[in-house]
């Protein structure tokens, strides 16, 4: 099993004892170091390179917000999953790219989930090993691996809890959430619906119809996606920039 390196950040050294422990009780985790502020974190995480960093949002000096907007913009960022006492938070971390939020007092249950995702975010973010290697998403299934590169997907459709992958040799269903694609991948793959992410580079066309917005892909089939409402602008926007 993957052991994930972990660093915990709290001003509040009781708050920090309860993730360690939590953290020590679960299979596969390492604390590797501890901060009280986000002028911290950035140190340790500079040293330890965590795989996963648990950030508060309050703390004097560097806040939690500002800590990781700097974590996320590295080459290689860690997951942030940010454990905070107050839920008003919630928009400004998701706007640093954070995986998850989790408001005190932190469950085991929750926090293993939290956990569970950012592994999956991990595994999905692009670690560049040769210049020649291009971006992909790697999927595990019964019939084994399957690395889809991103050049050749053309969209991704959310149908209860699994995602379809379409691209140039078929279709494949995978268990990572269009929110985690769209977290390791923004660059390339563009939100239209609550249900599709299209490959932008494959986005040829946004067109209005009696029943709304659709976009249309060069894709060979030349496909047609319904674009909700919220999602037309920054359709629009990328098109048109």
């Amino acid at each position: 099993m993957t052991e994930h390196r972990v660093l915990i950040v709290d001003d509040e050294a009781l708050a920090r004892d309860r993730l360690r422990r939590l953290l020590e009780a679960m299979d596969g985790c390492h604390v590797c170091a501890e901060a009280a502020n986000g002028t911290e974190a950035l140190e340790q995480a500079g040293e330890q390179r965590p795989d996963v960093v648990l950030m508060d949002v309050r703390m004097p000096g560097m806040d939690g917000i500002a800590a990781s907007r700097e974590l996320t913009a590295q080459a290689t960022p860690p997951a942030v999953i940010f454990c905070t006492a107050y839920d008003d938070y919630a928009l400004s971390a998701f706007q640093v790219e954070a995986t998850d939020y989790l408001v005190k007092p932190v469950r085991r249950e929750a926090l293993a989930s939290a956990l569970a995702r950012a592994a999956r975010v991990n595994r999905l973010q692009h670690r560049q090993l040769a210049p020649e290697e291009k971006a992909a998403i790697v999927v595990r299934n019964q019939a084994g691996v399957e690395r889809i590169e991103l050049d050749r997907l053309y969209y991704a459709n959310a149908d209860n809890k699994y995602v379809t992958l379409v691209h140039d040799q078929g279709e494949t269903l995978c268990d990572y959430s269009l929110r985690d694609l769209e977290q390791a991948h923004g660059e390339q793959l563009l939100r239209i619906h609550r249900h599709s992410l299209v490959n932008r580079r494959y986005l040829k066309a946004l067109t209005r119809t009696q029943s709304g917005h659709q976009a249309q892909l060069s894709d060979p089939a030349n496909t047609r996606l319904r674009v909700s409402r919220r999602h037309a602008a920054a359709v629009r926007d990328y098109l048109e920039g």
